[in-house]
């Protein structure tokens, strides 16, 4: 699916799924405090398990259309986490036999994404 129609379910379904991200935030900031960044590890966690769950369901049931395709994984679960498409990618490389793919994807993911980070800190710092 091409177009405004894709463009906007998938903009519908990322304001869902980032509204539950901020309600989760909210409700795990509450129950165990600041110390730890206690909801981004749940929200990533759940959100992998529920796009692969979502994935299996598209995969070997086939019944959904693009529309709800988009709407619940590039929507609503892009909104809730990214890490969940992350963790998709990663498995798909695994489970295609492509293990040095699939470890060079994490690797460089996290690494540069850290290093991409820390330089976005320091080049605001530096011109502020």
């Amino acid at each position: 699916m091409h177009g405004l129609a894709g463009t906007l379910i998938v903009f519908l379904g990322g304001g869902v799924g980032a509204a539950i991200r901020h309600g989760v935030n909210i409700a795990v900031l509450r129950m165990l405090g600041p110390n730890f960044p206690y909801a981004t590890v749940f929200i990533n966690i759940t959100g992998s398990i529920i796009m692969g769950m979502t994935a299996a369901y598209f995969a070997f049931k086939g019944d959904a259309s693009q529309h709800w395709r988009l709407f619940f994984t590039t929507g609503v679960l892009g909104g809730y986490t990214t890490f969940s498409t992350f963790s998709l990618d990663a498995a798909l490389l695994y489970e295609r036999d492509q293990f040095m793919l699939a470890a060079t994807y994490v690797l460089a993911s996290v690494i540069l994404s850290l290093i991409g980070l820390f330089a976005g800190l320091a080049a605001v710092r530096h011109f502020s």
